[in-house]
């Protein structure tokens, strides 16, 4: 058997600030989720998303520090369109959440734009954006 990408975690200092952050984004955590050390959101694609408490990477992991300095894990939310992108991160800014690159015009195509998540990590929007021909 070849492994597969099965599951995207993220390790959280709160629970209940993350679980609300990701369901704004779209992500169907069970009710009651801000109490558990560990839930998951099932993805249309067959993937899932889970977030773990420092405490229960701990409880497995004694040596475990949480890390420091820039994040290395890239999580990018695809919108509808361009319009989208400038909605969905007014949307995330006004909540409160940080917003680290407003949304613009990249040289690849996609507007685009990066909030972060209540631990710091960056959580990317994009759309492409309309081509000359059309």
């Amino acid at each position: 058997m070849t492994p597969r990408l099965d599951v995207i975690g993220i390790i959280v200092t709160d629970m209940a600030a993350s679980v609300a952050f990701y369901r704004r984004l779209g992500l169907d955590f069970p009710p009651g989720a801000e109490q558990e050390g560990h839930v998951e959101a099932a993805l249309p694609n067959g993937l899932r998303v889970a977030l773990d408490t420092e405490a229960v990477i701990k409880a497995f992991h004694s040596e475990w520090t949480p890390p420091t300095g820039a994040g290395r894990l890239g999580i990018a939310f695809r919108c509808a369109d361009p319009a989208e992108v400038d909605a969905v991160y007014a949307d995330l800014v006004d909540a409160g959440y940080h917003g680290e690159l407003k949304p613009w015009d990249a040289f690849w195509g996609q507007r685009y734009a990066v909030v972060q998540d209540p631990d710091g990590n960056g959580v990317d929007l994009y759309a492409a954006l309309p081509t000359a021909a059309e």
